[in-house]
């Protein structure tokens, strides 16, 4: 299927983080669509609680984001980028050279890439050879946050991670989760919303390129299962913090349409026709014209009403990407 197709003027990209436009991380504007009547109200992050219900569940991504790109030598001398997407066992790994490569590249304090074939039907990702002795470690010494040609300068590692973030292995930020503060959480427990974790190491954003999306690892404890089963027998929302949650859940369905743990790899696209079962809302950025992020959105709600709701956006000029405004869809 085709997703929803639109202009995005430059003027709405976020550009900085919103600490630095406004008072702080939570500084930004939350556009609300609800399903049942396609209401759209236009709110402030600090707001949320108002629109969730005591009993309502909210799913959290505790995945932490590395700094996964590197300066690379080509065998000519000529120097690019290569973003490090998915560790893989052995030495192996998902990268993306930004821009012509070689087959060998040099990497900072003598480590080596091998491309070694173009992987799957993707124009971008290479599957590779890294010769470093700990991936994770020489990420941290020489690797710097992925960001892209909207972002006006480089920001830190810190810029990119959530509140809550717990366990290193993302290449890019699941920013959904970025406006959220420890008392926005202490706030919403006192609400009486619950709180469950996931994990889900979100590769780099080839769903934005309009790509079928590759493997990513997820987790799914036990705990958050049953979270998921007992807020549905109470009654209560399972609202999803981020399309990384959505996919996660929905990897770890049983035949009965159930929430279980479990754990590994998952390639699953979530369309309108394959439909949602995990979860009931979903609080996510705004995704880029014909984005496989929006089809996931009209799995939950139709394309009537992400359509309505991306046209309020852009009307109101709300702000796109990672350090953007948010849309909470219940």
């Amino acid at each position: 299927m085709t997703a929803i197709d639109f202009v995005l003027p430059a003027e709405l990209e976020a550009r900085e983080p919103a600490e630095l436009r406004g008072s702080g991380r939570d500084d930004v504007r939350l556009l609300v669509t609800r399903r049942s009547d396609d209401a759209v109200m236009h709110a402030h992050f600090r707001e949320l609680p108002r629109f969730l219900n005591p009993g309502d569940l909210l799913v959290l991504n505790t995945t932490a984001t590395l700094p996964a790109a590197l300066s690379a030598v080509r065998e000519d001398g000529a120097i690019i980028a290569l973003h490090v997407s998915t560790s893989l066992p052995g030495g192996l790994a998902l990268v993306e050279p930004r821009g012509e490569s070689s087959s060998t590249l040099m990497l900072p304090g003598d480590g080596k890439a091998t491309l070694l074939a173009p992987y799957r039907d993707s124009s971008r990702l290479w599957l590779a050879r890294i010769d470093v002795p700990d991936l994770r470690a020489y990420l941290a010494r020489y690797g710097r946050p992925i960001h892209y040609s909207y972002i006006e300068r480089p920001y830190p590692i810190d810029a990119y991670q959530t509140v809550f973030a717990a366990e290193p292995g993302s290449a890019e930020m699941p920013s959904a989760g970025r406006a959220f503060t420890r008392s926005m959480l202490v706030c919403l427990r006192r609400s009486g919303v619950r709180l469950a974790k996931l994990v889900l190491h979100a590769g780099v954003a080839s769903l934005e390129r309009h790509e079928r999306p590759h493997e990513e690892y997820f987790e799914v404890p036990l705990r958050t299962a049953e979270e998921v089963r007992r807020t549905k027998e109470r009654g209560g929302r399972v609202i999803a913090v981020g399309t990384t949650v959505v996919r996660a859940l929905e990897s770890s369905l049983d035949d009965d349409r159930n929430v279980i743990a479990s754990r590994g790899w998952t390639d699953l696209v979530i369309t309108p026709e394959r439909g949602v079962f995990a979860v009931d809302g979903l609080l996510t950025g705004l995704h880029e014209p014909r984005a496989t992020h929006l089809a996931m959105l009209e799995a939950i709600a139709g394309r009537e009403h992400v359509q309505r709701g991306y046209e309020a956006a852009l009307a109101e000029k709300y702000l796109w990407h990672e350090f953007g405004d948010l849309h909470l869809i219940v």
